[in-house]
């Protein structure tokens, strides 16, 4: 009997397993279990189209369908007779989801981060992804020892509250950036190359000591491009690692490098591998140069003006590939630009990815190619560093897709739009313009599009105004940038010219580049300027009558001179000009080397009352001397001169003080008026010459971080050429008050009595700067060395603070 109920039960399932392999066409779905879930929304997942047969694997990807939906916490399906029975088991739903303990974090990013809503179904699984979630969150923001529990209540009906408790605890920043493996440079210096900082007792002021693994990485890329910049050919990151140490609440950073030998340019060359391309013009486009230090930066310079010169000759699908043969013993790299043909590629579309404000086009149009046109990687490179230096973006990332044939690209712009406005109160002080304070809004994305605009206010001591400014860098869509400036300025010169001024005008200017660092840029400036002369309380200014045999009381309490009493009124002026820029500085805000030059020539006289020619240059060289003390240069010099047949007028002239050489007051150098207020009365000059020499460095003890550095300077100049008006009738009776010559003994002629020498002045100093938080801030002390004595000569002012606060 056993044996025959063994073969029965064989029979079976036999007979089971065949039924379950055969193909069946039910159509009638039962569904059971559910509460909330409508029937028919379950029986969707199951039932078949028309003609469609019941298999195993038909219906485990129903339940797997059914599963994907979150709504279950089992599903099971099984054949009844000719139909189909569908058993749930419906998940818990989410009633409310809270968050409690979190201050530093809103609860509306919270509530967009996490996967468990309100009204939905409660899964396990997702919530503890939550927790996680949040936990990561909280480690980006610089606060990863932060503790996140997650507590679910049930409720009736199936349904439960969830609540994320929330320990944020302190920031958790990074206590200490360590480098192993250099040589060259020290790692105060790399950690200046940096974005990440450590923390110290300014960490309430600033998020950057925050541990953030994508700035470590971004970091991790300056550091390279520093080195190869530097000569470091071979420079690899070996490894970097962030250990949480509980202990001292915070992050070690370890960063392990290779440097590699240092290598300087033994030879650069430009070869063509295709026949009709000459060589001969290229080889101009070269930036680097035999004996010099080894420069990535020079190279990518190279292949990108190498490229526009043979894509100008027709050659759209040439490529140019550096090739750098190193010569180990003697430390030096021969550079061969080869230039070949490429494969014949062009660009399907441009996509542009992330952008939640800014325009598409405004990524769009730093791209020299468009859709239609040859792929270019040298043309792709650079619109991927002009987008990271637009400023408008946290990432900016290129990648390329096959398009739609083989010969098709698609370009893919990925890029996370960061603030690009800013609201700021500011306020400081000067020895030229005394207390000062500023409101200003500024905005370098406006409206997306791209353009800079500027608003701000100002009132002090000694001066007040208000200015506002607007840059379209494509205008015309093309890569022309055009603006203007709209400006209004009260300032008390008293304590150095006896007096007031107020300006008020307007300046068109435009932008055109013509390479990476020469630019070249027509303006237009109208402006009216009114001159007063304080005449009452303490500044009795203007108290002589010209000419009046009035004795020296009214000179001795200050009496403006002669030559400014003719100015007094208003006047216009009406220029155009140029600007030629020159710019190879490494960082624009702190430089550590380069050049920086411009040249500035302009006429007066297309309407208004001034008729003048005026050109002013400068020029600044930085030059590193070790990796943490910076040496600079600056030369600088100006004249002017008037033309038909006109004097200038005398606030046409240049006025110089501690800009040229430090030691002196504002206008404290140059040709004064002895008739009057024989130290006060700056007439200017049409020509000046300046030189200064200054070595800036750290101060020991004090951590790079917290950015005071200090300087040693030597300063030099002159000016000199008073051209304006020396005898003037201020009175207006047609007589010129004074007698032949203007020699007498009155009060105040109607003559000036100018003492213009071309002597050079000079001075030593020392310095503090401070890169603070607030705002730049520097103190300067001066001796004066060398300057001009007796009455009319130079005013000394050792001390020059100047500095401001941002908050």
């Amino acid at each position: 009997m056993a044996h025959i109920r063994l073969v029965l039960s064989a029979i079976a399932a036999l007979v089971l397993a065949v039924s379950l392999s055969v193909p069946a066409a039910a159509q009638n779905v039962t569904v059971q279990g559910n509460q909330r879930v409508d029937s028919e929304t379950i029986r969707s997942f199951v039932r078949l189209a028309p003609g469609d047969s019941y298999t195993p694997a038909r219906i485990d990807q129903a339940i797997k369908d059914l599963f994907a939906t979150g709504l279950f916490a089992d599903v099971k399906i099984r054949r009844a007779g000719s139909g189909i029975v569908v058993s749930v088991v419906e998940n818990n739903q989410v009633n409310r989801v809270t968050f409690i303990g979190n201050s530093k974090l809103k609860t509306e990013v919270l509530t967009g981060e996490v996967q468990t809503r309100s009204r939905g179904p409660f899964s396990q699984s997702i919530v503890d992804q939550d927790v996680a979630r949040i936990r990561d969150i909280y480690g980006r923001t610089g606060r990863a020892a932060a503790t996140v529990n997650a507590e679910v209540t049930p409720l009736a009906d199936g349904r439960v509250d969830v609540v994320f408790r929330i320990k944020e605890g302190d920031k958790t920043g990074v206590k200490a950036i360590n480098f192993e493996g250099n040589r060259a440079f020290s790692a105060s210096k790399l950690r200046g190359v940096m974005q990440t900082t450590e923390s110290n007792f300014l960490s309430f002021l600033k998020s950057s000591d925050i541990y953030d693994p994508e700035r470590l990485a971004a970091d991790l890329e300056l550091i390279r491009r520093f080195y190869l910049k530097n000569g470091y050919a071979d420079f690899r990151v070996v490894s970097s690692n962030a250990d949480y140490d509980a202990a001292r609440g915070g992050y070690i950073v370890t960063i392990v490098v290779d440097e590699g030998e240092k290598y300087s340019v033994a030879g650069a060359d430009v070869e063509s591998r295709i026949a009709d391309v000459d060589v001969t013009r290229l080889r101009s486009q070269v930036r680097t140069r035999v004996g010099s230090t080894y420069n990535a930066e020079d190279v990518e310079k190279s292949v990108d003006a190498i490229n526009r010169e043979v894509a100008q000759r027709g050659y759209a699908f040439a490529q140019v590939r550096p090739r750098g043969d190193r010569d180990p013993a003697s430390r030096t790299v021969r550079i061969v630009y080869s230039v070949e043909e490429g494969p014949r590629v062009y660009v399907e579309r441009i996509v542009v990815r992330g952008n939640t404000r800014t325009r598409d086009y405004v990524v769009r149009r730093e791209f020299d190619i468009g859709e239609g046109d040859a792929y270019n990687k040298a043309a792709v490179d650079r619109a991927e560093r002009r987008l990271r230096n637009l400023g408008f973006f946290k990432t900016v990332k290129i990648t390329n897709e096959p398009g739609s044939a083989p010969d098709r690209v698609v370009i893919n712009v990925d890029v996370e739009d960061q603030a690009t406005g800013s609201f700021s109160i500011a306020g400081g002080y000067s020895t030229s313009e005394g207390f000062v304070a500023e409101v200003s809004l500024q905005e370098t994305n406006f409206q997306g599009k791209g353009q800079f605009a500027r608003i701000s206010v100002s009132n002090g001591q000694r001066s007040r105004g208000a200015e506002f400014s607007f840059t379209e860098p494509f205008f015309l869509d093309r890569r022309l940038s055009a603006g203007f400036d709209l400006f209004s300025k009260f300032t008390d010169t008293t304590d150095y010219t006896r007096y007031e001024s107020r300006t008020a005008g307007f300046t068109l200017r435009m932008g055109v580049p013509v390479t990476d660092e020469f630019t070249v840029g027509p303006r237009y400036s109208f402006y009216q300027q009114e001159i007063k002369i304080p005449n009452s309380g303490s500044r009795l200014y203007a108290d002589c009558a010209a000419g009046a045999l009035a004795g020296d009381s009214c000179i001795a309490n200050g009496e403006a001179s002669v030559a400014i009493k003719e100015a007094r009124g208003t006047r216009t002026t009406s220029l155009v000009g140029l600007t030629f820029t020159y710019n190879t500085l490494d960082n624009n805000q702190n430089p550590t080397s380069g050049i920086f030059a411009d040249l500035k020539p302009e006429i007066a006289g297309v309407g208004g009352d001034s008729r003048f020619v005026r050109a002013v240059a400068s020029a600044r060289y930085y030059y590193p001397i070790t990796d943490d003390i910076v040496g600079f240069v600056k030369v600088q010099g100006g004249h002017l001169f008037a033309y038909g047949g006109e004097k200038l007028r005398v606030l046409d002239h240049f006025y110089q003080g501690p800009d040229l050489v430090r030691g002196f007051a504002p206008s404290g150098i140059g040709p004064r008026d002895k008739n009057g207020d024989s130290g006060a009365n700056a007439v200017g000059g049409t020509t000046y010459i300046g030189a200064t020499a200054e070595v800036q460095f750290p101060i020991f003890g004090i951590p790079r971080e917290f950015g005071l550095r200090g300087a040693v300077f030597a300063d030099a100049g002159t000016l000199f050429g008073y051209r304006g008006k020396k005898v003037l009738d201020v009175n207006g009776d047609g007589l010129i008050n004074g007698g032949a010559g203007c020699v007498t003994g009155l009060a105040q002629s109607e003559c000036l009595d100018v003492r213009d020498e071309n002597q050079i002045r000079s001075s030593v100093g020392v310095g503090l700067l401070w890169a603070s938080p607030l705002g730049p801030i520097r103190f300067d002390y001066a001796q004066a060395l060398s300057y001009v004595r007796g009455s009319g000569g130079d005013r000394k002012q050792a001390f020059r603070f100047s500095g401001g606060a941002r908050f």
